[in-house]
């Protein structure tokens, strides 16, 4: 099975046969041992640290379906190699754009998905109300807010009411990470280490959701719940809304409830709350682990992991749109 692979060490990458050769490079220019991986048991990289390549290695990587994204120094999202579409379908890119601009079926799907987010950080509250958390009056506050979604006017009306719903499940996160205060949603900068992990977690979300867009014949530029804008892929957005909640939010709890982050491994700058390379390892082989994880799908009749979980939600959406089956949002129901 193919992976994902990430770097956080400064270096080289090139091409050395049918392997990636990735050299290591320290402060001091010194080079490490290089490390080989066959190119064809690699799905996408994440690249942290500075990289050394040339065209002939995005070539390589072109030629193999191997998508690399990329992040700066402050953990920002700063862009994606992605090579020529393989799976082009001009019908779907038609038919992705007629939804987008008929407004009742793009409100259709942009509902869908936010009752798919919403239903999923229910399901986060209601563990955690189980196990004696006082987070009641945050889901039933959710749940009237809930209401409200199927009788919005339009996309911004909707995320109105999304950002509502956000602003009470965030309230909640007090509730639930020991020792540690959310004291409200704050990014660029994120201001305290749930912040930071919310930011980092988040990032890491979308480009999942846009590694699995690029493996289908979706468009990842053209979404129905986020406006679809200048330098950003929203469908990716759109997706992440669903997935956050399970893959993020729950990570975070049990990070930090854990003690598997400590405030060791935050560092401040700019203004705000950052974490450090090895509070990022930490956090990135979680995420891995994670979403690597299998769940047994009543629908399927079979185990899958969360990562071919987003690929599915792309699969239904696609088959949405081209008329074959409606669209239902994943819902946890556990």
């Amino acid at each position: 099975m193919k992976k994902t692979y990430y770097l956080f060490n400064p270096g080289r990458l090139s091409r050395k046969d049918n392997t990636l050769k990735f050299t290591p490079i320290d402060e001091n220019k010194k080079e490490g041992k290089p490390r080989y991986l066959p190119v064809n048991q690699v799905s996408s990289l994440f690249i942290f640290g500075s990289l050394d390549a040339n065209s002939a290695l995005y070539n390589f990587l072109a030629k193999n379906q191997i998508t690399a994204h990329f992040f700066d120094y402050y953990e920002h999202y700063t862009g994606s190699f992605m090579p020529k579409d393989y799976l082009l379908a001009g019908k779907v890119m038609v038919n992705q754009t007629l939804y987008y601009h008929h407004s009742s079926k793009r409100m259709n799907i942009a509902q869908s998905i936010l009752h798919g987010g919403v239903n999923n950080m229910l399901r986060n509250l209601k563990y955690y109300l189980n196990r004696d958390k006082p987070v009641d009056k945050y889901i039933q506050q959710i749940q009237i807010y809930q209401r409200d979604m199927d009788s919005a006017a339009n996309p911004q009306q909707l995320m109105g009411i999304e950002g509502n719903i956000r602003q009470v499940y965030y309230g909640a996160f007090d509730e639930i990470v020991n020792n540690h205060s959310m004291a409200g949603r704050s990014k660029q900068p994120p201001l305290n280490i749930v912040n930071a992990l919310m930011s980092f977690g988040n990032m890491m979300c979308y480009t999942l959701c846009l590694d699995a867009l690029y493996h289908t014949q979706l468009n990842p530029t053209i979404s129905f719940l986020h406006e679809p804008g200048t330098r950003r892929y929203s469908l990716a957005l759109d997706l992440a809304e669903i997935f956050k909640p399970l893959l993020i939010d729950r990570l975070i709890f049990s990070l930090l409830n854990k003690g598997q982050i400590q405030q060791k491994h935050f560092e401040q700058k700019i203004g705000g709350c950052f974490l450090n390379p090895k509070g990022k390892e930490i956090f990135i082989q979680a995420f891995d682990k994670k979403v690597k994880e299998t769940i047994k799908h009543n629908a399927l009749n079979k185990s899958v992991s969360y990562k071919h979980l987003v690929k599915l939600e792309c699969y239904k959406l696609s088959r949405h749109i081209m008329g074959i089956d409606p669209y239902k949002p994943f819902k946890a129901w556990w």
